[in-house]
């Protein structure tokens, strides 16, 4: 539907930046700096056309005592004393199509000498978001995503498979999988995963599939090993996440895959145990692990908001303190669109502050929520796609009020998956950047974008910083008055174990604050459903699990408090990522206005953000040029050894350590060789330490070890053992040769997994440090490397020493971590490179503190 199609209420819904008006000035202005001629030609037609119906529809938001009429007589424009709206609207109405071929200063001057303030506001409008909105005033952003409602939707219509066997698997690139299967009822049956910057799962037609690659990756291969002729036998969703897990069945094999359509995106194939055989993506954080070998982990669990009770959601919905909508969609988990649409289905209006809703309110909501679930589970669907412009929108398992009141055109489907295969068809040919016919990519409106982003990012750490510290307080504060929170507790729990009623409860502290009961007058309200009470104290509330006592309270308010401190790592992650992807904008805005022989661009290769100077061939890799480049180069390899901890002496033999007992039991049977040195310390729980002589494939010949090299062995395995817990700072360690060591026990011993035998004398290191130094190696590989000061200091361009002491092993990583960022220039190297996570694998078990240097 073109813009001259609408009525002027439609075409103010469809605004995608401030009111109408605003929307298409700046999209106007625009157009006569980007577009081709033809195509400006064709914007401001469009937009004359439809100004008049528009001006009819803002004049009646304003005063009527403005005569609209008499504003435009004649050449008599009061332009100073006129809403923006008509002045605007005159000066659009009123352009000349020619002018729309001038260069931009001639066309902005007539109001700029009538009206300055008018045009600072028109120039700030245009500088910030004129290309955006004129483009979605005619194309709005395509879903690149499938929400949970959508793979609720998915998961209903897939079991119709279920049976279906497998012939073969496909790989294409790193994020697109292809099954080909047959349903003895439906014939052959494609089926699409996708988990990139597009994330999605559906059947798609047989004749549009991508044709099979010459040579099937290691990935694809796996798959076919373990699936060929398997059959389909469930399909599930997680929770309500954006999860789907396939079930295959092969004989007595079964294999799960675990399909992850957020963030990143990842698929995992598991076997029988749960235990993650291959995945696409390796991930390592604190909250889960998706890693070859280890037992696959889902993500936390969310509130499901199609199953939820009306008490569990009447909780939620009063901790809130916003409207009916944005609750909807972030604490219940249901997304912008749905959360709208529940809104509509209830018959109530999606603005409305929580602080008003009724109990009816709640029950609509409730019920709309209820007739959601049973729609997606008995498959009720009538699935439209929607168009605008013959450009793509989305797809939905059954008509949505939203879309509807967008005006968007609408075409049915028979299913949801031929919808959603027809809609990732073409969700890439948008017709917007044919007709706009740019050479030169919008540049300026992505760097914005990304500057509003991080704007955006720094609100939400600042918010994070005030959410912790309004915890940490509320902990204080129930340690300051202890006496007052453990009277209300013993209180409670006293009448409860004598069967009071919450509602008693509530009526006794009522009555109890009438007569001035300081304990009483502090309960302001009362949770049976939650076994819990709020209670004010200087005018802070602070939640109270009255099961537990005031120290566990207190402990469950800092508990909350480092869980929002770790939200703030995530978005000071994240605004490190959106800081490089601006810099990278701006290298890509440089390089092509060098290519595109841009005069003002001809010096750019000496003011830009890059320089010869940052290649390390034209650097001596001392340190401070390392701490100083603005792009570090990435070089990374795959090791043997990286799956153990390990280092390099500096004397340049490999030192490798256990990090559990299986770890340990791997390295004595398959690494330990005849020249090699054991080393233990005499403390329980350390990790088997080798020193190699050589590597896994070459010949092992004897070696002769200096004393700092044995010295350093030592420390290794000192510092990694349980004396670092303990808070000691030293402890002797031993070193025997492979031979010594042995799995056979003594007569009627034991020996636990991951312990051994030792025979023989044993050569001591007497009062071993426990210290280690983490540093970033910047040469040859890039990477965060950790073990003994002496071995580490050489390779790196800065290291930070670490001791035993309070920090938590996870904590001291993110000291270390800012510590870093701060140190080097290229923060995105640290990034990348060093995240909180990778430096902790580095880190003693225990608490440990950043020594100053």
């Amino acid at each position: 539907m073109s813009v001259t199609e609408c009525d002027s209420e439609e075409l103010s819904n469809r605004m995608p930046c401030g009111s109408s008006w605003q929307g298409l000035v700046t999209a106007t202005l625009f157009s006569t700096l980007l577009f081709r001629k033809r195509t400006r030609l064709l914007w401001i037609r469009r937009v004359r056309l439809s100004f008049l119906s528009i001006l009819q529809l803002e004049h009646r938001r304003f005063d009527h005592r403005w005569s609209f009429p008499s504003y435009f007589q004649g050449d008599n424009y009061h332009l100073q004393s006129i809403p923006h709206v008509y002045k605007i609207s005159w000066w659009i109405t009123h352009l000349d199509i020619m002018s729309a071929i001038h260069p931009t200063p001639s066309i902005i001057q007539p109001i700029s000498t009538t009206a300055s303030t008018d045009s600072v506001w028109l120039r700030k409008q245009t500088e910030r978001s004129a290309f955006e909105c004129a483009r979605k005033i005619l194309y709005m952003d395509p879903k690149q995503e499938l929400t949970s409602v959508d793979i609720a939707a998915l998961v209903t219509e897939l079991r119709r498979y279920t049976g279906a066997k497998v012939d073969k698997t496909y790989r294409y690139g790193e994020d697109l999988l292809r099954f080909r299967m047959r349903d003895f009822d439906r014939g052959r049956v494609e089926l699409l995963i996708e988990v990139g910057e597009q994330k999605r799962i559906h059947t798609a037609d047989p004749d549009h599939v991508p044709d099979a690659p010459e040579r099937p990756p290691n990935f694809a291969m796996m798959l076919r090993n373990r699936l060929s002729g398997a059959d389909l036998v469930n399909i599930e969703q997680f929770e309500f996440d954006r999860i789907m897990i396939l079930s295959f069945e092969r004989g007595e094999e079964m294999t799960r895959l675990v399909v992850e359509l957020f963030g990143e995106g990842n698929v995992a194939v598991l076997d029988s145990t749960g235990e993650v055989i291959q995945s696409l993506e390796t991930v390592r954080l604190k909250s889960r692990t998706v890693a070859p070998g280890a037992q696959y982990e889902f993500p936390e669990s969310r509130v499901n908001p199609l199953q939820i009770t009306y008490d569990r959601f009447t909780h939620l919905m009063d901790k809130s303190d916003t409207d009916i909508v944005r609750t909807l969609a972030t604490q219940l988990n249901l997304g912008g669109l749905y959360a709208e649409e529940v809104c509509a289905r209830a018959g109530i209006e999606k603005t409305m502050q929580i602080t008003n809703a009724s109990d009816e309110t709640y029950r609509a909501v409730h019920t709309a929520l209820e007739s959601l679930g049973t729609q997606l589970r008995n498959g009720d669907f009538e699935p439209r796609l929607y168009t605008d412009d013959d450009a793509v929108i989305d797809a939905t398992p059954f008509p949505l009020e939203e879309r509807e009141r967008q005006n968007l055109d609408a075409t049915a489907y028979d299913t949801f998956n031929d919808a959603l295969d027809v809609y990732f068809r073409e969700v890439d040919r948008n017709p917007a950047a044919e007709e706009s016919g740019q050479t030169r990519p919008d540049f300026e409106a992505e760097i914005e974008k990304k500057r509003r982003i991080i704007e955006q990012q720094k609100r939400a750490i600042d918010d994070f910083e005030q959410r912790a510290d309004a915890e940490r307080t509320r902990a204080e504060l129930l340690y300051a008055n202890y006496e007052l929170i453990n009277e209300i507790i013993e209180t409670i729990q006293t009448a409860r174990a004598e069967d009071t009623s919450w509602e008693e409860i509530r009526e006794t502290f009522a009555a109890g604050a009438e007569r001035g009961i300081d304990a009483a007058a502090a309960v302001v309200d009362v949770d049976g459903a939650e076994g819990a009470v709020t209670v004010e104290i200087d005018d802070m509330r602070v939640p109270i699990n009255v099961d537990v006592g005031v120290e566990k309270n207190a402990d469950e308010r800092y508990t909350e408090a480092k869980r929002i401190e770790e939200k703030k790592e995530g978005a000071l992650t994240a605004i490190d990522n959106t800081r490089e992807e601006l810099n990278a904008v701006k290298q890509r805005r440089d390089a092509w206005d060098r290519e595109d022989g841009n005069p003002d661009d001809e010096d750019a290769g000496s003011n830009g953000d890059t320089t010869d100077d940052d290649d390390p061939s034209q650097i001596a890799p001392t340190d401070d040029a390392w701490l100083s480049m603005t792009s570090v180069p990435l070089q990374t390899n795959d090791n043997w050894y990286e799956q153990f901890r390990w280092f390099y002496t500096s004397t340049g033999y490999l030192v490798v350590g256990g990090r559990n007992a299986d770890q340990n039991e791997t390295l004595v049977k398959k690494y330990l060789n005849k020249h090699d040195r054991f080393f233990h310390t005499e403390a329980r729980g350390g990790p088997i330490t080798i020193l190699k002589a050589s590597g896994p494939s070459e010949p092992a010949e004897p070696i002769e070890l200096t004393a700092e090299t044995r010295r350093e062995a030592a420390q290794f395995a000192v510092s990694y053992s349980s004396i670092w817990k303990e808070g000691r700072y030293a402890d002797d360690a031993y070193v025997v040769m492979p031979d010594q060591v042995s799995k056979t026990p003594e007569s009627g011993e034991y020996i636990e997994k991951g312990s051994f035998v030792i025979r023989g004398d044993r050569t001591y290191i007497r009062d071993v440090a426990a210290e280690v130094a983490i540093g970033l190696q910047c040469a040859e590989e890039t990477q965060v490397i950790g073990g003994p000061t002496s071995a580490i200091e050489g390779r790196v361009p800065t290291m930070i020493r670490v001791r035993p002491g309070r920090y938590a092993q996870n904590d001291a990583a993110k000291l270390a971590y800012r510590e870093f960022r701060d140190r080097f220039v290229d923060e995105s190297f640290v990034r990348k490179i060093a995240s909180p996570d990778k430096i902790q694998e580095f880190l003693p078990p225990g608490g440990s503190d950043l020594v100053d240097e």
